[in-house]
């Protein structure tokens, strides 16, 4: 095991997991019937991380990262990515001032990255050079602007939305970008009866509201007691087999791997996978992560650090399916419909 589980520690832990119990809750009275875009994205801000949520327009994308900032009383501001963005709109410029006294100084402008939750809208939209100024901040939580590094907010998370389908004046997300997204959280359309119930609460003279339910600091204090979660050991050696067995050129690597995977995860993918088996169970009321948590946790983790070859792509390969092969492979059990 990682640490040691005593009772203190497992006293902190339900007591998070009943206040994230009521997060959900309240989450989900706003973003109707999308559990696991909730729980995903929650994993996110858990493990300190970012998330890309993939999905068409009109999917409630934006209805959620309003919901997360009031739930989990963050400051949160909202960044629409265009073509002619530039990294001044985002990080902030310095401005030139004159005082009454006719002396001069500059003046640094906070952008909107300044914040403690970004949403980062149609982040492809934006050039090469817009979107790297983000890499920084999502690495290091701070930007470096006229020379000076200056810190964001604490915590920082940064939500970035994708249209998967008109790619038409995009700009794709480098691998070293991608790799900075914790997860990539899947935006599907809802099914008849999710769509009812969304049609019955979000048309009439009120809507449900969501509440504050923690705080940035105890959202801090979350996120550093996740890190003493215990792993027992078959988890942390599946997270190893199974991230190993996605690289072509690992011995690990099944011929399937092999002969359809360009480029496979780093070491990054290993600490993302420990981290969000962590989340998931302490999202599902349980003091430890299991195999299960690790299936679960495979595709959201994986899909986005990896790469089809030309080969793969023209016979219509399915990376998700590829790595949903894997991890069975790997630990012995399917992963849940």
């Amino acid at each position: 095991m990682t640490a040691p589980q005593d009772d203190d520690l497992v006293a902190q832990i339900e007591a998070v997991e009943a206040k994230l119990a009521t997060a959900r809750k309240s989450i989900e009275r706003r973003f109707i019937g999308q559990e696991k875009v909730v729980e995903l994205t929650l994993a996110a801000l858990l493990c300190g991380g970012h998330g890309l949520l993939i999905g068409l327009p009109g999917l409630g994308k934006t209805r959620l990262v309003d919901a997360l900032s009031t739930v989990m009383g963050l400051h949160g501001n909202r960044i629409q990515f265009t073509p002619d963005l530039m990294p001044a709109d985002i990080l902030g410029s310095e401005v030139l001032e004159t005082a009454a006294d006719g002396s001069r100084a500059f003046r640094f402008l906070q952008g909107p990255i300044f914040c403690q939750l970004l949403m980062a809208d149609e982040i492809n939209r934006a050039s090469p050079r817009t979107q790297s100024a983000l890499l920084q901040a999502m690495q290091e939580k701070q930007v470096t602007v006229a020379g000076e590094d200056r810190d964001l907010g604490t915590p920082f998370h940064v939500l970035a939305t994708q249209n998967p389908i008109e790619q038409e004046g995009t700009y794709p997300l480098p691998e070293a970008q991608l790799d900075r997204f914790l997860v990539q959280i899947d935006v599907d359309y809802p099914d008849r009866a999710t769509e009812k119930a969304i049609l019955l609460a979000t048309t009439g003279v009120e809507e449900d509201e969501a509440h504050q339910v923690f705080t940035a600091e105890e959202l801090i204090a979350a996120q550093k007691l996740l890190r003493r979660m215990p792993v027992g050991d078959s988890v942390v050696e599946q997270i190893l087999d199974l991230v190993r067995a996605c690289r072509p050129d690992d011995p690990a690597a099944s011929a399937r791997v092999r002969e359809t995977v360009n480029w496979g995860p780093g070491p990054r993918a290993a600490q993302a996978l420990m981290m969000t088996v962590r989340a998931r169970a302490m999202l599902n009321g349980r003091l430890a992560p299991s195999t299960e948590d690790v299936v679960a946790m495979a595709r959201p983790v994986l899909s986005h650090r990896m790469g089809l070859n030309f080969a793969a792509r023209a016979r219509g390969d399915s990376l998700a399916s590829l790595i949903e092969e894997t991890a069975a492979a790997v630990t012995g059990q399917e992963a849940a419909a």
